[in-house]
């Protein structure tokens, strides 16, 4: 068993960017977009609120043959119209230096039914817009690397005050 605790670093927060995803827009393609052209490499999804014309998630549910015996399901849609209730998230690189995102979501459909989980990429078309702030990390570094304690990968906080407690 790994040691118990929290992995973090010491960072701060940059610039603030509120976005405005358009009709159409995926959401996760879009947001990516935008920390892309505007250089963010590491920070948060801190809100977003809006609609969305299906939605594409995935929930935690068991899988035994996992080293944790949980794990996320196939991808699930649900055809619109979604208001989007409350989503955030992190951004983050992967070891190869891509810009990922890491979105969940609390969702409500036409009849007032909540639906929440981690949002697929490419399966959430904005329906009428999609209103999100990012926050920029700054002097510290989110990478997504294998630990194999839970036996996949997950985003692990780097830098010069990063610490395992």
């Amino acid at each position: 068993m790994g040691e118990l605790g929290a992995h973090y670093a010491v960072g701060k927060f940059g610039r603030f960017i509120p976005v405005r995803l358009r009709t159409h827009t995926d959401i996760t393609n879009g947001l990516k977009t935008v920390c892309e052209e505007n250089g963010i490499k590491y920070g948060a999804v801190v809100f977003g609120i809006g609609s969305i014309r299906q939605l594409t998630y995935q929930v935690l549910a068991p899988k035994p043959e996992t080293k944790l015996g949980a794990g996320y399901t196939d991808p699930q849609v649900l055809p619109g119209p979604i208001e989007v209730v409350s989503m955030h998230g992190v951004i983050f690189q992967s070891e190869d230096g891509q810009t990922l995102l890491h979105l969940h979501g609390t969702f409500s459909d036409k009849e007032g039914k909540v639906y929440g989980g981690h949002i697929v990429a490419g399966g959430n078309p904005v329906l009428a817009t999609l209103d999100a702030v990012i926050a920029e990390v700054t002097d510290a570094e989110i990478i997504r690397q294998m630990d194999e304690d839970v036996g996949m990968p997950v985003v692990t906080p780097q830098g010069f005050f990063a610490k395992m407690k």
